[in-house]
């Protein structure tokens, strides 16, 4: 691949934007970001005119697109929803399971090792046709009963050591979520962390004295907040008065913390938006898709997880909806998700694109890698328009999209 040199940029830097600057990429590595200086430069080149460049995003938190779940457990159900993200920006994903059978689990985990054999060089036919796959998020199914939102609830569990123990015996999970109030969580915690994985807890009604107990296990960080957590009102019926704090709070007062939100316009209001914006701030909160195989696809009914046997959800068009009603995950892509976030809260550009890209990256361990336009880190970038939409997409410093 010879060397590239993008010009006359607006770089979207994690503190700041540079105008007018040029990027150096060789060998699908970003060499230098600079000032242009209008001199000739070797190989091949492209002139943006002042359109903004930043780093391809990260999503931490993803269940499938154009017609597929990771669940679905085959490669191809793989490729295609992971390749549906890299349309919207997403250079870097963590495949998320749902609630289900320790067999689709495990089905699951191996498709997502095929296909990233693809992807990261180790496999001859290589491409960089998909985002970069640098594990799985370990998701369902340990789940509270009364908390599994849009899940299959028969397919939730308590942990158990050796169920679990043969999902991080992989060497696949990265990140891993267990409701903290459940018997065997701190096991679960304890394994999660000797497996260096960033630990979350989730889909959960767990009292800030269960939330003390998973963060001295090492959880760190809470799931789509808001969403499928406890609250003051909810924690009221099962522990009685006095009235407990919960998971909103535990993140709130703890800086050492970090979550998420689902920004599509659905899931939260924008005054939510911008009260986790501003009480959690763009170095603790990453923006996440939480979406579904519906992404890309027409509205109408859909399975949520496995196609054989998840639960039914139709998307209306905005987002997934469960019979009753109520949310069943997200519909859009990660571009949308900053673009609502720049529309309907105070941050910055480079604090919303921080949120996709350089903060889910810091917190799994990759961001000496990836998530900034940085010398030394991989040429995954994306090219946006003055309205934010994606133009190209670049995947090792060659361009995909």
């Amino acid at each position: 691949m010879p060397p590239l040199t993008v010009r006359h940029a607006t770089v979207i830097l994690p503190d700041r934007l540079m105008p007018d600057a040029r990027i150096s990429i060789d060998h699908g590595v970003i060499v230098a970001v600079e000032p242009e200086d209008s001199k000739s430069v070797a190989g091949d080149s492209m002139d943006l005119q002042g359109q903004f460049v930043a780093p391809g995003f990260v999503d931490i938190h993803v269940h499938g697109g154009g017609g597929a779940d990771f669940m679905d457990g085959t490669e191809e159900a793989v490729r295609t929803a992971a390749g549906t993200h890299l349309r919207h920006g997403t250079t870097t994903i963590f495949p998320t399971t749902t609630t289900g059978s320790p067999t689709q689990l495990l089905g699951m985990i191996d498709a997502v090792r095929q296909a990233s054999r693809e992807v990261d060089g180790s496999d001859p036919k290589g491409s960089d046709s998909l985002p970069a796959m640098p594990g799985i998020h370990l998701y369902g199914p340990f789940f509270a009963p009364d908390k599994c939102g849009c899940h299959e609830v028969t397919g939730r569990r308590d942990p158990a050591a050796d169920e679990f123990q043969k999902y991080f015996e992989t060497g696949l999970v990265r990140i891993a979520t267990c409701a903290a109030e459940l018997p065997g969580a701190k096991a679960f915690y304890e394994t999660a962390l000797a497996n260096d994985c960033l630990i979350t807890c989730g889909h959960s009604n767990a009292s800030w004295a269960e939330m003390q107990s998973a963060f001295e296990s090492g959880m760190r960080h809470v799931d789509h907040f808001w969403c499928a957590m406890s609250s003051v009102s909810s924690l009221r019926p099962r522990l009685g008065t006095p009235m407990q704090a919960g998971m909103e709070q535990f993140v709130l007062m703890n800086r050492e913390m970090s979550t998420e939100v689902i920004a599509d316009g659905q899931h939260l209001a924008p005054e939510l938006l911008e009260f986790a914006f501003r009480m959690i701030g763009p170095d603790r909160l990453c923006l996440v898709t939480d979406s579904s195989r519906a992404l890309d696809c027409p509205p109408g009914r859909y399975k949520f997880g496995h196609s054989a046997n998840g639960t039914d959800f139709i998307h209306d068009g905005f987002v997934g909806r469960a019979p009753g009603g109520g949310l069943a995950s997200s519909v859009m892509g990660m571009d949308h998700m900053v673009r609502t976030m720049k529309r309907h809260t105070s941050a910055s550009l480079p604090e919303v694109i921080r949120m996709a890209t350089l903060t889910p990256a810091r917190l799994t361990g990759l961001d000496d890698r990836i998530g900034s336009v940085e010398p030394g880190k991989a040429a995954d970038l994306i090219l946006l328009d003055p309205d934010l939409n994606i133009r190209h997409v670049f995947r090792n410093g060659r361009r995909v999209i």
